[in-house]
């Protein structure tokens, strides 16, 4: 990782993207809670972050139009766009403007999914493919820092100062992102801009997914994952209720320990995709969380540390190892369309997911529910291993070794001179007439 964090320009980038993600880490969670004080109606709070996540729906048309413009400034303005999409919220007085906030919150997961698409882009042209795990692996490992504090610092300050002054520090956060990149120059190749005539340029990137033999393994894999891991959501709650005993609030700890494992995992992430290629990476971090479900089954905290530590290692690998693949195996002119429709294809399932686990613990016990889990992930995790060759191990770059600078040839002695003798006969040459 300090390979690529030795780059002026992927250093620019990283600055600005820690800078966007620490304003939407503050941000989400406070939405929720501005809700819930507004309203207290712990279902009108949940319904903001559906109102996030739907905007899922419209992935290809978003991709459709980040691969229509150069990354760059793409990424500019839609920094700006979503510090300018912010502001409404400073009308927020009372109940009747919770509507104000779900608009909000719909716009800014539109502009989500653009961020998201546009910095694969940019990341690829930034960086060369050699060093893209350690760059995706630092971007992960910072993503995983923030999710440990983010949502907790950004209720604690919406708590203590309002909302209000929380949109104003999210919206610095973004406008930093936009003026950090501004200056970052990028040799904008490969993106050419599509063409609005044709319908089919929409599904392009989902056609490319299903056409490409790693990646429509690596989502077939991990949308099957994805179908039950979203299960813990709600599991996690009934693991320390009804199996520890403990107060609700105990969850924060839990979710701190796994963010624990998430770090380690960031900083494995690239390593690993270089050990074992980038199915193989997406392979380990879903098989990884096979055990994990099935050690929540058990009720002990040792274990249930040692389980969260677990899955918090799991979530970079599958990252990383997926949005490796996706940039080295992605023509640059389809990439927005590519990211953006895998985003949906893996947050659909995820959100599916979040949904029954919610039902079914009502109805379940809440260990059959987790072996559930560790059974499907440790077949989805089987069936990545199997088709890890897909996309072997990078070899190392040997070291470039510069040939040696020859030594200018030593000038030969002047000969030896030999002493004019007096009386000496002359030396041959041509008679003089």
């Amino acid at each position: 990782m300090r390979t690529v964090l030795r780059r002026p320009d992927f250093r620019l980038l990283f600055v600005a993207v820690l800078a966007s993600m620490a304003a939407e880490s503050v941000l989400l969670l406070a939405l929720a809670v501005w809700v819930k004080d507004l309203t207290g109606s712990d279902g009108l709070a949940g319904a903001t972050i559906f109102a996030i996540i739907a905007p899922m729906t419209l992935a290809p048309l978003v991709g459709w139009l980040v691969d229509r413009y150069p990354r760059r400034p793409f990424f500019v303005a839609a920094n700006l766009a979503t510090a300018v999409l912010l502001s409404p919220l400073f009308l927020v007085r009372d109940r009747a403007d919770v509507r104000i906030v779900y608009v909000v919150a719909a716009l800014y997961g539109l502009s989500y999914i653009m961020l998201s698409a546009v910095l694969s882009g940019l990341i690829r042209q930034l960086v060369p493919s050699e060093l893209l795990p350690d760059a995706n692996g630092v971007l992960q490992t910072v993503r995983q820092g923030l999710r440990l504090v983010g949502p907790l610092a950004g209720a604690a300050l919406y708590a203590a100062v309002g909302g209000w002054l929380l949109v104003a520090l999210a919206m610095t956060g973004f406008l930093t992102a936009a003026a950090v990149v501004g200056p970052l120059r990028v040799a904008e190749t490969g993106v050419p801009a599509a063409d609005p005539r044709r319908p089919g340029e929409l599904a392009a990137g989902l056609r490319h997914l299903a056409g490409e033999a790693a990646l429509r393994r690596a989502l077939l894999g991990y949308g099957l994952g994805s179908l039950v891991m979203g299960f813990t959501e709600s599991l996690i709650f009934a693991y320390v209720d009804q199996g520890l005993h403990r107060d609700v609030a105990f969850v924060g700890v839990l979710v701190t320990v796994q963010g624990i494992g998430g770090l380690v995992g960031g900083l494995l992430s690239a390593t690993v995709v270089r050990r074992v290629g980038e199915v193989g990476a997406l392979a380990a971090g879903v098989t990884l969380f096979g055990p994990a479900a099935l050690a929540l089954a058990y009720p002990r905290l040792w274990l249930g540390v040692l389980a969260l530590l677990l899955a918090g290692l799991s979530l970079p690998l599958t990252m990383v190892g997926l949005h490796t693949l996706i940039q080295r195996r992605t023509p640059s002119g389809l990439l927005g369309r590519v990211s953006a429709a895998s985003d949906a294809l893996v947050s659909g399932p995820q959100a599916v997911s979040i949904g029954t686990g919610a039902l079914l613990v009502g109805v379940l016990d809440y260990r059959l529910l987790f072996v559930l889990v560790g059974l499907v992930t440790t077949a989805a995790g089987g069936y990545l291993w199997h088709g890890r060759r897909l996309s072997p191990p990078t070899p190392p770059t040997p070291p470039v070794r510069l040939p040696r600078p020859r030594r200018a040839p030593t000038a030969a002695p002047p000969a030896a001179v030999e002493p004019e003798v007096v009386g000496a006969p002359p030396p041959p040459g041509p008679v003089p007439s």
